[in-house]
């Protein structure tokens, strides 16, 4: 297995983009839950970016159910539609005071299912002799579980209406928490998606009752499967989706472990 050769990588982003390959009807019958997403099929979409609709798990009178959901939360009060910063990922040490997530941490919780996720780094190439260091890049790395199964992340989620029009429909929107990395990710981001193990489900799901902040405290056995590695820089455009995304990039590591291709920081 080949090394990633670099003189520095430094971090960017954070939790911005997914890839998903459920649909609303096969994620019904999963989970047993009522399918409000429509009777449309959803392909798989390996590029999922903030603003674009997303599937979500939420539970609601009495019934789990499959919404669709605007990613990128907007608060109940918000003036007008697309004024303000995306909030498309939410930090779990500030979502029980933060203005925008606390009324949303006390009744409405959801997750956001997936297949995995991106993080980027930047590396810089090694200076060749007599000349300036190479051009800086930005590298992609794709996390998910090894077995191919589907995680689900937390999430917080709301109900907009336009205030400027009169019985606005509905525009509801979600919100993937994030959390301090952990364990064998944290060699890629200083933040990962929260990701929430069925045993917990039920308790973050009730939208009844508050959620324990012990709720956002990362389980090991829930991440201890996910791999790491580094695949094609066509992710890095929004305008590109398809499973070609997930290549190896042709740069560097086929199938490389964590330790080997990202010991860059």
């Amino acid at each position: 297995m080949s090394r990633v050769s670099v003189v520095r990588a430094t971090l960017v982003g954070m939790c911005g983009r997914y890839a998903t390959t459920a649909n609303p009807a096969t994620l019904a019958a999963d989970l047993d839950a009522i399918n409000e997403a429509g009777e449309e099929e959803s392909p798989p979409d390996f590029n999922v970016a903030p603003t674009t609709q997303v599937l979500t798990v939420v539970d609601r009178h009495d019934a789990r159910r499959i919404r669709r959901m605007r990613w990128g939360l907007v608060p109940s009060w918000t003036k007008e539609l697309g004024k303000g910063p995306v909030l498309f990922n939410a930090r779990a040490d500030s979502v029980d005071n933060k203005p925008a997530f606390r009324t949303s941490f006390k009744y409405k919780r959801c997750l956001v299912p997936m297949d995995g996720w991106y993080e980027w780094q930047t590396e810089t190439e090694p200076a060749a002799a007599g000349k300036k260091a190479g051009k800086a890049r930005k590298i992609p790395y794709y996390m998910s579980p090894e077995d191919g199964s589907r995680l689900y992340m937390a999430g917080l989620w709301s109900v907009w209406h336009d205030p400027a029009v009169e019985e606005s429909p509905p525009v509801l929107s979600c919100s993937i928490i994030t959390v301090d990395s952990a364990a064998q990710l944290e060699n890629v981001h200083d933040r990962m998606p929260l990701v929430m193990p069925r045993d917990r489900w039920a308790a973050w799901l009730d939208p009844e009752h508050p959620a324990s902040t012990d709720l956002l405290e990362v389980s090991p056995d829930a991440i201890a499967d996910i791999t790491v590695r580094r695949v094609s820089t066509l992710v890095n455009s929004v305008k590109n989706n398809g499973p070609e995304l997930l290549d190896p990039d042709a740069a560097g590591c086929d199938d490389a472990q964590v330790g080997e291709q990202i010991s860059l920081l």
